[in-house]
């Protein structure tokens, strides 16, 4: 209340001042009049800016002000300006012996002037306009020529006036800017982060002369930053990094190319704003512009390039965490760089880094599913930079396993570039004695045996894995081929063709063949014969040349040749793969059996026995080997007898698990039955009336099961695919590519 009633006192004496008919004649309509009262008004100013009475000139200022400037009429506003432009003239008035204290006192008075001006720059009314402009110009003379002029007293003003979206305000105050930044003795720089934002909030103005204005505004400001010795580069860079996000384009570029400076300029300075500046840039690696995408990328490489400590504030959690974030990008490219930055940290702060090691295995194996190579490819080599410790290495391998058992498309798709990509970077021996470690006591079966199927087929097939294989061909003569023999056996044993594959690698024949033998009827299904047509196929491939020249010794090499032919006696007879095998064994040299052998086969003695008799028809050469259970014989310190066993044991468990599956279908079927039969009324039957369509349900399954195993029978007939892995075939006559694998499955499925 105090307040209002001394805003009125002041009132009144500026009425009091001022006589009523100059007031009256400042709001006539005639510019005469009005410009007759101004210059009576100036004549007043004079003489209280000589008699230093400073009070009833901010008397005299307030009432031109609130009563006319901010009037909603606009004779009052025309008014109001040209009584501003006498009081201004009255303060700077050239007589000699009060020049330097008039001048001064304007300068006093500057911010209200100022603000009146602001608001009179965007008037509606073309003359009040021009009349501003004018008014502007002299006080702008006034301001540039005073050494009494505060900066800091105007910088509050200017900051909140740099939020109006009025474009006249705008270019007014651009305008300001430019001019005070001209004079020497004003540091506007100093204070240009109290007002940058404003100044690239007007980068994306309608008007094409305002965006010009403040770019050329921001371009003088950042030649003096390049020049200066001293700026501020924190707090500009927390404004650039939120504009660098800007939906305008013209606005990001400028904020990226500022950030591109002061990444070159800032030094340590920077180092707390790393992470920000971070999080700026990766997205604007995959802008649509190009110029943002380059400069971007420089900058990049600028602050990575830059070794900072954690002792001088480098947060390398911070930055890790932008990394993360970006990982989930839709832009590759970004995606990219981030997977950079996080080996680049693990180089340099590994310790720091493994404190959130959690967080980044997650982020690691979700970007496994990245549709980008690319992408894929670099988030193993983060993961081998992690697993170089041992306890690290179990805990990706085993992180690795859960992420394959959780997600089977992701086993699917990925699963061999991922295993061979880990191969080469970690060493492919440690690597599959890991898997197969924790594949051996994986208590979901049928992950298992998809996974060790997966494994196999990789080993066979990858060229990164030849060491690996050319071991394993060692494994009856060479510690290190049966000490990695061994590692594998036991998770081989979740798949029969799997074992069946490393045995005929590994040159086991008569394990092989023991193995073979040992197939029960509910091993031999659809599954079984994709793997096993697999399997023909890759028998015709260079990695198993060395198998194919065996063979032109049978002598020598029986077990193998037997093993082979249990191989061909599980085929389909008109299967593609039946007559390739058939077609290879028929290019072996002519060997018969002897007797013995003959009549053991005849006389009904179990062929487990046959199988590991000590005949003389056995060779103790290499890959053809004694392998006797009866009396344990051993071969390079492998039991095979106990191997046996323990396939055995693995494929029961199998088998079982597979049975209770099987009832826990038909139970589930049938008590689905059960309640819809218990939902249908009781009624009679009529003998005379033709049976419903529900009576005919059983025969319809009969011919719907018949039908598939005509099909499947169909399908085993057919070349299965002439490369590896069941890639399809175009079947004659048909006109588009069949899956015979899915085919299979399918059938497989409905059969039974």
């Amino acid at each position: 209340m105090e307040r209002k009633e001394g805003f009125d006192m002041a009132t009144a004496e500026a009425l009091y001042l001022i006589p009523a008919a100059v007031l009256r004649n400042l709001s006539d309509k005639l510019y005469e009049k009005r410009k007759n009262a101004a210059l009576e008004l100036e004549g007043i100013v004079k003489q209280l800016a000589v008699a230093g009475d400073h009070d009833k000139i901010t008397a005299v200022i307030n009432l031109l002000t609130n009563e006319y400037t901010y009037s909603p009429q606009a004779n009052h506003r025309k008014g109001g300006l040209i009584g501003l432009a006498a009081v201004t003239v009255g303060l700077t008035s050239e007589a000699a012996q009060h020049l330097e204290v008039v001048r001064g006192d304007f300068i006093v008075f500057f911010n209200q002037i100022f603000d009146a001006l602001c608001k009179l720059s965007a008037d509606s009314d073309a003359n009040v306009q021009s009349a501003a402009h004018l008014l502007d110009r002299l006080v702008k003379d006034i301001v540039t020529d005073s050494d009494q002029f505060s900066i800091e007293e105007f910088i509050p003003l200017l900051r909140e006036r740099m939020n109006v979206l009025n474009p006249y305000v705008r270019q007014f105050l651009v305008g300001w800017i430019t001019v005070l930044d001209s004079v020497p003795e004003i540091d506007m720089l100093g204070f240009l982060p109290d007002f940058l934002d404003g100044l690239f909030n007007m980068l994306s103005d309608n008007s094409h002369e305002i965006r010009q204005q403040a770019d050329s505004a921001l371009s003088e400001f950042l030649q003096e930053i390049k020049n200066s010795p001293s700026v501020d580069y924190g707090r500009m860079a927390e404004i650039l990094v939120q504009r660098a996000g800007s939906q305008d384009e013209f606005t990001r570029l400028t904020a990226i190319t500022w950030i591109n400076e002061f990444v070159k300029l800032g030094g340590d300075q920077l180092v707390p704003y790393y992470a920000d500046i971070l999080g700026a840039i990766l997205p604007c690696i995959s802008d649509k512009e190009e110029k943002i995408r380059v400069v971007a990328r420089e900058t990049n490489e600028e602050l990575r390039g830059i070794e900072a400590d954690p002792a001088e504030g480098f947060d390398v959690g911070a930055i890790l965490s932008i990394a993360m974030r970006q990982m989930s990008s839709e832009w590759e490219a970004t995606r990219i760089e981030a997977l950079h930055w996080m080996s680049t940290l693990l180089n340099r702060h590994r310790s720091e880094v493994l404190v959130f090691l959690n967080d980044v295995l997650e982020t690691l194996l979700k970007a496994l599913s990245d549709p980008s190579d690319e992408v894929v490819l670099l988030v193993l080599k983060v993961h081998a930079c992690i697993a170089e410790d041992p306890q690290h290495f179990r805990q990706l391998v085993v992180f690795l396993v859960h992420n394959f058992q959780l997600d089977h498309s992701l086993l699917e798709k990925r699963g061999a570039l991922i295993i061979r990509r880990l191969c080469v970077l970690l060493d492919a021996e440690r690597v599959y004695r890991e898997l197969s470690t924790i594949l051996e006591g994986e208590s979901d079966l049928d992950f298992a045996s998809i996974m060790v199927q997966a494994l196999n087929l990789i080993l066979l097939t990858a060229s990164e894995l030849s060491d690996l294989r050319d071991l394993l061909k060692q494994s009856l003569v060479n510690a290190d081929g049966k000490n990695l023999f061994l590692s594998l056996y036991a998770s081989w044993c979740h798949s029969p063709m799997a074992i069946i594959s490393l045995c005929l690698l590994a040159q086991a024949y008569q394990h092989a063949s023991s193995v073979i033998h040992l197939l029960v009827e509910e091993d031999i299904n659809v599954k079984f014969l994709v793997q096993l047509d697999k399997l023909i196929h890759l028998l015709e491939t260079p990695t198993f040349a060395y198998l194919r020249l065996q063979l032109l010794e049978p002598g020598r090499y029986i077990w193998l040749l037997k093993a082979l032919y249990g191989l061909l006696m599980l085929l389909p007879q008109q299967s593609a793969a039946f007559k390739i095998l058939r077609t290879r064994l028929k290019t072996v040299p002519s060997y018969s059996f002897k007797e013995e052998s003959i009549r053991r086969i005849s006389s009904g003695i179990p062929y487990s026995q046959f199988n590991y008799g000590g005949g003389g028809s056995q060779t103790l050469e290499e890959g053809d080997l004694n392998e006797n259970p009866n009396s344990l014989d051993m071969h390079n310190g492998i039991n095979f007898a106990s191997k046996l066993q323990q396939f055995q044991q693995i494929q029961k468990q199998h088998h079982l698990h597979s049975k209770s599956q099987t009832q826990s279908r038909f139970v589930s079927t049938s008590s689905a039955k059960d309640i819809q039969i218990a939902e249908e009324p009781k009624r009679s039957v009529d003998s005379n009336r033709p049976p419903s369509r529900s009576s005919h349900r059983g025969l319809g399954q009969m011919i719907f099961r018949g039908t598939l195993s005509m099909w499947f029978y169909y399908f085993c007939c057919i070349p299965y695919g002439q490369n590896i892995g069941g890639s399809t075939r175009i079947l004659e006559g048909a006109r588009a590519p069949v899956n015979f694998e899915k085919l299979y499955i399918y059938i497989y499925i409905y059969i039974p």
